[in-house]
């Protein structure tokens, strides 16, 4: 299979058996100009037989890495094929397929580095439990102190990155390790990327 656009989506998946073939589906029935790619990160079941047969990309790491590690794989893989767009998505069918169009829509505008899909912003039923509300409470407290900004949803999954920013995070030790959904924000606002939020 060969490179046949300038955007990629890009599938961190670990034990996804159950939701990668319909996350896939909804991705390909939308018809985008886009190529996808999944990062099988060392799954015991069977993801990787799963994504086999679908018309898609895969990197499969030797066992299981984290979230991290496979959205790096992710990045060194778009950056080596000259792709200019990058998109997160997650394999657990959290997202709203649709709402990667608009994530795409405004990351191709060049108005931003890094665009940010907020589910606090799109739907105010929101509630993710408070073990996660604390998290991200957390997070956020974190991005403003070390940044001063304001990021509402710093633990999203769905996110847009043009090539200054993903191909700078494929070079090694840029990456960081210990939390990459905030990291990974507080590491791009204090080098000057611009990031912003649209509601999904």
């Amino acid at each position: 299979m060969s490179k046949t656009s300038d955007t990629l989506i890009i599938i961190p998946a670990y034990n996804e058996e159950e939701s990668i073939a319909g996350v896939l589906r909804g991705l390909l029935d939308l018809e985008l100009d886009a190529d996808i790619l999944v990062v099988n990160d060392g799954s015991v079941d069977r993801t990787q037989e799963i994504v086999s047969q679908f018309p898609v990309f895969i990197v499969s790491h030797p066992n299981n890495l984290g979230y991290g590690a496979s959205l790096q794989s992710g990045y060194r893989f778009a950056a080596k094929r000259g792709y200019r767009f990058v998109a997160q998505y997650d394999a657990d069918g959290q997202h709203d397929s649709k709402d990667l169009i608009n994530v795409l829509k405004e990351l191709k505008k060049g108005e931003a580095d890094v665009v940010i899909g907020s589910r606090f912003l799109g739907n105010p039923d929101f509630h993710p439990g408070w073990m996660k509300i604390v998290a991200i409470v957390f997070f956020r407290g974190l991005i403003r102190l070390f940044t001063g900004k304001k990021v509402l949803d710093p633990t999203s999954g769905l996110r847009g990155l043009g090539r200054r920013a993903f191909a700078y995070y494929s070079g090694r030790k840029t990456f960081p390790s210990d939390f990459p959904d905030a990291d990974i924000i507080i590491d791009m606002l204090l080098k000057k990327f611009t990031v912003i939020e649209i509601p999904i």
